[in-house]
């Protein structure tokens, strides 16, 4: 990886490209410490703390250290996510959308994009409702609306949040179109790596407070510390070769003579990957269990101890054995369907009968399709069951040992080292595409 990026930045497109993503994440981060107006942030952060084992926490872990200091950049990039699978899911449902989507070329593509746009604006002035709502609805006088009528200090607030969010989801675009990689993946990317200093000084604080008082709550046994940096080492190296493994299906193409020249005769395969999508299913189903903790944002009762939404909110806990179900089953599902959306058999049989190509011991067309089909299911199974275990093995093990920062960060190396991975290829991409040979090797 050190080397591939290495090898792009001699390239000068390619350095201007890591040049202008590098100058937009900066962007980013600056506008993640931009405090709203009208909050008091001290006491905001001592509210956040004691949330920090719930669905609240997950969110803040995703959204980075801008979520729990309610600056401009709070909402990060949930709503355009939220608005991605909405627009995809209707895109299924609703038949215009499904034929603006394929057969309305690059202006259907704009106008799925600018209705994707429109949602996520929706989004976010929910999201940022519910959020001041939040914030709004204790004892900790985190709003401070000392000299201004409270109805304004909300309408700044809540305006503030969706303009952010509105200005992250454009400044992802333009990673994408004018850097390197996805531009949503990657500003989430550094989003969870924002954190990644306090979740190392809560480990170091956990263990100089069992040095002290080892029957603390917050005490964390010296072992468990190796224990558990040996163990994300052991996640990332089987999500990259997870993420590298394939299944090749093998293709003959007959021979046809053309004139006087025979062409054709010569074997391929088509590559199908263990995890094709990637790591979009498990923030597809980031979004949607994050949903019971963005409902309750609505509810001022939600954070009274003891009341119904306090209680329903505690059941979809991040270390909860409802949250854990109900997420391995999301991640399960939106494979499945990210894989349907990426991957179309009949059109593969369809284009290899079209170029004299055929799998051998199937005939072209209907039995090639069902075939394909049959093996995209077998991997597609495998590699939810893949993404689903890792999901969810750090979330049970930090419920055993009651911390949820592992719970939380478990997902994080996931996504962290699949976007890691899918920017890497886009790089190599590019340089393929300008034809600098040797740096691959």
């Amino acid at each position: 990886m050190i080397e591939t990026v290495r090898n792009a930045w001699k390239v000068p497109d390619l350095r201007k490209k890591i040049l202008f993503t590098i100058f937009a994440l900066l962007v980013f981060r600056l506008g993640s410490a931009v405090p709203v107006p009208f909050i008091n942030t001290e006491a905001l952060a001592n509210q956040m703390t004691l949330m920090s084992g719930t669905i609240f926490g997950l969110l803040g872990t995703m959204n980075g250290t801008a979520f729990s200091h309610a600056t401009v950049f709070a909402l990060g990039v949930q709503p355009y996510i939220n608005s991605s699978i909405i627009v995809q899911l209707l895109t299924v449902a609703i038949p215009a959308l499904e034929r603006l989507q394929k057969e309305g070329g690059e202006e259907g593509r704009k106008k799925i994009a600018a209705i994707t746009r429109y949602v996520t604006v929706a989004i976010g002035l929910l999201q940022g409702f519910g959020y001041y709502t939040l914030i709004n609805s204790n004892t900790y006088n985190i709003v401070d609306t000392t000299g201004v009528p409270s109805w304004w200090a909300a309408i700044v607030i809540i305006l503030t949040f969706t303009a952010g969010s509105a200005f992250v989801m454009w400044l992802g675009e333009q990673i994408t179109e004018f850097g390197i990689g996805n531009g949503i993946s990657i500003i989430l990317f550094a989003g969870i790596l924002s954190r990644a200093p306090t979740m190392i000084w809560s480990m170091i604080s956990g263990v100089q407070t069992w040095m002290k008082d080892p029957t603390s709550s917050s005490a964390l046994h010296p072992v468990v510390v190796p224990a558990i940096i040996i163990g994300m080492l052991l996640l990332v190296v089987f999500v990259v070769f997870i993420q590298n493994a394939e299944r090749r299906v093998p293709v003959q193409y007959a021979k046809r003579v053309v004139g006087r020249k025979m062409y054709g005769g010569q074997s391929s395969h088509i590559p199908l990957k263990v995890n094709m999508s990637g790591v979009m299913p498990i923030i597809f189903a980031q979004a949607i269990a994050s949903l019971p903790a963005t409902i309750g944002m609505f509810v001022p009762s939600a954070q009274t101890e003891g009341s119904a939404w306090n209680t329903f909110l505690k059941i979809f806990d991040t270390t909860g054995i409802v949250y854990i179900v109900v997420y391995f089953l999301l991640i399960l599902g939106f494979s499945y369907f990210y894989s349907t959306m990426q991957f179309n058999p009949i059109e593969v049989a369809n284009n290899l009968k079209k170029n004299g190509g055929f799998i051998p011991g199937f005939r072209p067309g209907k039995p090639t399709a069902d075939f394909i089909a049959k093996v995209l299911n077998k991997i597609t199974f495998f590699g939810a069951i893949y993404l689903s275990v890792i999901a969810i093995c750090p979330l049970v093990i930090g419920g055993i040992i009651d911390n949820s920062t592992l719970a939380i960060g478990g997902t994080s190396v996931i996504i962290v080292v699949g976007v890691a991975l899918e920017t890497v290829k886009a790089m190599e991409a590019q340089m393929l595409m300008r034809h600098y040979k040797g740096f691959l090797e």
